[in-house]
């Protein structure tokens, strides 16, 4: 004891002296005062040092959620957004991969020459990786344990044209996706000048930045990103090279090439980089061929690895790109990883894996769907908030929209991508679906079939914007369903569209709210001042796109162009596109923020929309939750080399 120590003071510590008592104080005081200074010379990593100092010195990465002014107000954490928060050395320059895709699959690809005659070495399989993780041990791995899926050895494994044979259709399509009809044709380019003129006033004005301001007409960087520039750049690939903007694609692959810098030491988004930098790169190099992108994504997907480093294998949502430290975000419960997050990335790591060799990617995502399947779920539900100490849930809270939503999506998307081999991942999906149909799917007094919230067991009447992505989904996967509800799956997915389209068609100016209500006699409508901005999401004019392809039905091409038209009417400004505070009133405030999930998302789904439905066809391929397309992985065609002939032929019968 500290008091037996100073003369003159019993062992109770009483009969102290004021002078003693001064004494005393003062020793404890710097005591108190060295220990907490220490913590500033930890580094980052260390979990004493985040705990105890301010989230603005040690987590800038959780400042959007602290409601950290101009930068953190627009950013927007993608399908687990429900928050403001709730998204090295290049080998040699292959072929050109313009002329290749559009001269369709018997071009056999652009890939580069240096990979011809190479062996690719055989890609990991789900079952091969359920056999790495049958222990069910705790997935962690040292920072430096994947460096092998960058090397160019491993990197080089993979055999583009004979990924390019394995294809069914020409990517883009007999003439580009051009339709037959003249109106759609006008329309289709309509939406194709507001790319450019988006791309356009982005590049005189924030080139390199992360995202465009319009009307002060400079750049914002912003701080889920860890440091990484350019995101309107790798966002745009995909989208730029399937319109035939080719002379603004050639620029942008220009960037990646020169500029875009990998070595950042900052706090990072999981979740985001992965959608935005790992989606954009990977659908990039698989639409062109170009060693380049591969290259840059190898080099980035091993930089996340290290979030993965927990006790159940469950990543962190906050990584440092650098020092591979990870962490929570500041505002999830308890800890907690987000449902949302963890949960989107599945598509994106099968690619890494398919590229690299390496089989870590695809055991540490199916790792996740192995604990997802083993711990109980309240009324077959998942909810949004799990622990990655304890793998247990922490809240009881479960939404299709912001925090949930993408999980869902990967389930299904994960079956279709496997060329329907995945069977855990479909039967995932449609358990989780009976499970949301049973306690979240209401019907209005109106007639409207919307998704309310669970928070547990006490639903709550409020659909967000993000959740009308499920519209879509549901569209997707019901010919994959039991035989005698896939018409009910497709009427469920029309009736969850048409309520989104509501939701647009009740505003002054036919653009929908962040989050609209059905209570107190309110319908498809935001009844708080909260929700009533839009910020030129996808997710209603995503699922207009799938319910055209699966239904064809003229609405919803008629829907998207009264979308076009309202974007040109409210948020067209001189020098970009703008968010709007307040879809009811035709007096515009614009938040000076053009997104770049709208070049990547709302402008490609729409131009898709008004497109033959052979461009980008479902086929082959399916999208990830930014809208960047990555292919079915057909792997018995990628090991036999007759494969892709024979699925030619057959398709040609």
């Amino acid at each position: 004891m500290v008091f037996r120590k100073l003369p003159g003071v019993s062992a109770s510590g009483m009969g102290l002296r004021l002078s003693q008592k001064f004494v005393f104080l003062l020793f404890l005081s710097g005591l108190v005062t060295l220990c907490f200074g220490a913590l500033f010379f930890l580094p980052d990593s260390v979990r004493l040092k985040r705990i105890f100092l301010n989230k603005s010195e040690s987590q800038p990465a959780t400042a959007a959620g602290s409601g950290a002014a101009e930068n953190d107000a627009d950013e927007r954490p993608k399908r687990s957004r429900d928050l403001e928060h709730p998204r090295g050395v290049t080998s040699a320059k292959g072929e050109s991969g313009a002329a290749a895709v559009a001269g369709g699959t018997s071009a056999g690809g652009a890939g580069p020459a240096r990979l011809k005659g190479l062996a690719r070495k055989t890609p990991p399989s789900y079952e091969a990786a359920e056999e790495r993780l049958a222990g069910g041990k705790a997935q962690e791995d040292p920072p430096l344990a994947s460096e092998k899926a960058s090397s160019p050895e491993s990197a080089a494994a993979f055999a583009y044209k004979k990924f390019r044979r394995c294809l069914l259709k020409p990517p883009l399509g007999r003439d580009g996706g051009k339709p037959a009809d003249p109106k759609t044709e006008k329309r289709r380019d309509k939406v194709k000048e507001m790319m450019k003129f988006a791309w356009d006033n982005y590049k005189q004005y924030a080139w390199g930045k992360n995202e465009l301001r319009p009307l002060t007409k400079n750049g914002h960087i912003g701080n889920m990103f860890g440091g990484l520039r350019g995101a309107s750049i790798i966002d745009s690939l995909d989208t730029l090279y399937i319109m035939g903007l080719l002379d603004e694609y050639e620029d942008a692959k220009e960037w990646v090439r020169s500029d875009l810098d990998l070595t950042s030491n900052g706090e990072a988004s999981l979740f985001e980089v992965n959608i935005r930098y790992v989606g954009g790169l990977l659908s990039a190099y698989y639409l062109t061929g170009e060693e380049l992108f591969k290259t840059k994504v190898l080099e980035l997907g091993a930089k996340l690895l290290p979030a993965f480093n927990t006790p159940t294998g469950i990543p962190r949502g906050v990584i440092n790109l650098g020092s591979g430290g990870s962490w929570s975000w500041g505002w999830a419960s308890a800890g907690s990883s987000i449902l949302a997050e963890f949960g989107t990335l599945h598509l994106e790591f099968v690619h890494l894996s398919e590229l690299s060799g390496d089989p870590v990617y695809t055991e540490k995502v199916m790792n996740i769907r192995k604990l997802l399947n083993k711990i109980e779920k309240p009324q077959g539900l998942y909810p949004n908030f799990l622990s990655p100490v304890s793998g247990n849930w922490v809240q009881h809270h479960v939404s299709i929209g912001g925090l949930g939503d993408s999980f869902y999506e990967y389930l299904i998307k994960s079956y279709l991508m496997s060329d329907k081999m995945d069977e855990d991942a479909k039967n995932m999906y449609y358990n989780a679906l009976e499970a949301i149909e049973s306690n979240l799917v209401q019907k209005s007094p109106g007639g409207l079939t919307y998704m309310a919230e669970w928070r547990g067991g006490i639903l709550d009447h409020k659909m967000g914007h993000l959740a009308c992505f499920s519209g879509g989904m549901i569209g997707i996967g019901a010919d994959e369903g039991a035989p005698d509800k896939r018409r009910h799956y497709l009427d469920l997915a029309a009736e969850v569209t048409r309520t989104c389209h509501e939701s647009y068609d009740r505003s002054a100016t036919k653009l929908g709210p962040e989050a609209f209500r059905f209570d107190s006699g309110a319908e498809a409508t935001a009844t708080r001042l909260s929700d009533r901005y839009y910020i030129l999401r996808p997710e209603v004019i995503e699922s207009y796109m799938y319910m055209w392809r699966l239904t064809h039905d003229p609405k919803y091409r008629e829907w998207g162009w009264e979308a076009v038209e309202a974007l040109e009417r409210h948020c067209r400004v001189e020098s970009g596109f703008s968010g709007i505070r307040d879809v009811y009133t035709l007096t515009d405030s614009h938040d000076n923020m053009q997104q770049s999930f709208f070049l990547s998302e709302t402008l490609k789904y729409l131009y898709l929309l008004f497109s033959d439905d052979d461009l980008l066809p479902p086929e082959d391929w399916v999208f990830n939750t930014e809208a960047h397309p990555l292919p079915v992985v057909r792997r018995s065609c990628l090991q036999d080399p007759s494969a892709g002939a024979q699925d030619k032929s057959k398709l040609s019968a």
